[in-house]
Formats: C-alpha cells, structure tokens, sequence
C-alpha cells in the first residue's frame, strides 16, 4: 500500500472552500501532472499535499522557488540537506565548504547546465538559471516523492525536457502542477485534470491527447 493517500481532503481560504473533499493516492513509480487553468487549485493541492506528507522523505519545488539571493549557487543547493547535517557543520560550509560536498554538488550543477555558476549569489541569476538551481536542490535534496509546482516555466524547449527528464528519472513519484500539456503527457504516466477546485479528470497520460485536455481550460 502507497504511503502517500488523501482521503476526502479539503480546503478553505477563510471561510470558503477552494478544494471539494477528494481522495487522491500516488503510488511507487507514477509520475502524476496536475493540469488546469489558473485558480483550478492546483498548487493548493501541491500545499495540502505537503502539508499532509511533511513528515515523510517529501521534497517540495514551489513556484516562488524559495531560493536565499545573497547565497550561492552551491549554498542553495547544500540547503536541500541541511537537516542531514549537525548545525556546527552547516554553520563551517558557509565559510568552507568540504570538499566531497563541492565534488558532489558541481557534479549536479554541471548536469542541469548551470555549473559555471557555483558561486554566483543567486539573486544575480535570470529566471531560468534560478529555475535550474531549484531543480538541482531538490535532486539533491532525494527523497520518495518530489511536489513541484510548474518547474519548468521559465526554461525553454530543450532545457525544460532535460530537467523534466531529471526530476521524473530521480524521484520514484512525482506531482507536478504544469501548463505545458505536451511535456505532461510526454514525461508523466498520468494526468489529474482540476477544475474548480475538483477532479475532472484522471487518466492514464498515453490515453490522452492534449486535444483531449482542453476540455479543462
């Protein structure tokens, strides 16, 4: 049995319900694509998920990428262990970092194409530099199911496949909240489709077209 399950979850903004009850269990190797137009509830499934599941080896990608801008490349992506680690030794790696973790990060850092780049301040980044950074942390980070909450958006066709290829190949489960049907479908083996805030759809990806989706927008 999955360990990840919903059953009859809801949720409110204030008084009102923004999510209708659904249950809701992804199991060991799918790869789910929450699709739906803006406001569907999408990332408020992504944030009841985690919510829920924070307890269990879960990774989270938010949209607004929680990336710290006066640190480093390497030092955002370290973040994804730092529960890993005594706090004296996250407290040295701010100044010196070990050498196995350096090793290992660029190795990561230079996989996701962004390598050259390990020591710049991430606020000196454009949006899909800082994109590929919140990918590599989270690749770093490992874990049974990784939440991410349109990963891709600011990359380009090439880039936005290869770190889709990475996020699906390194976690044995993910949901990620996405616009772009054609890389659902191609990098997903199923689509949940949201509309107000309920579940309209839940197939199989290589059931489905993206012709067949726009049903949902």
């Amino acid at each position: 049995m999955s360990d990840f399950v919903l059953q009859n979850a809801e949720a409110y903004y204030g008084a009102t319900r923004v999510l209708e009850p659904l249950s809701f269990t992804i199991d060991k190797g799918e790869h789910v694509a929450l699709i739906g137009k803006s406001g569907a509830g999408k990332s408020t499934l992504l944030s009841l998920m985690y919510d829920r599941w924070q307890t269990q080896p879960v990774a989270l990608m938010p949209q607004a990428l929680g990336l710290v801008d006066t640190l480093s490349v390497f030092h955002n992506v370290y973040m994804g262990r730092l529960d890993r680690h005594p706090w004296w030794r996250n407290l040295a790696t701010l100044a010196k970092p070990w050498k196995r973790d350096i090793d290992e990060i660029v190795a990561l850092l230079d996989d996701v194409g962004i390598g050259e780049k390990r020591w710049t301040p991430c606020g000196e980044l454009s949006g899909g530099q800082r994109q590929r950074v919140a990918a590599a942390r989270v690749l770093y980070q490992q874990g049974e199911l990784l939440l991410a909450d349109e990963p891709v958006s600011a990359l380009d066709g090439p880039q936005a496949s290869a770190i889709m290829g990475k996020l699906t190949q390194g976690y044995p489960r993910t949901v990620l909240a996405m616009h772009d049907l054609e890389l659902a479908l191609a990098f997903c083996t199923r689509i949940v489709g949201l509309k107000e805030g309920a579940i309209a759809l839940d197939a199989p990806s290589k059931t489905l077209t993206a012709a067949s989706l726009q049903d949902l927008y």
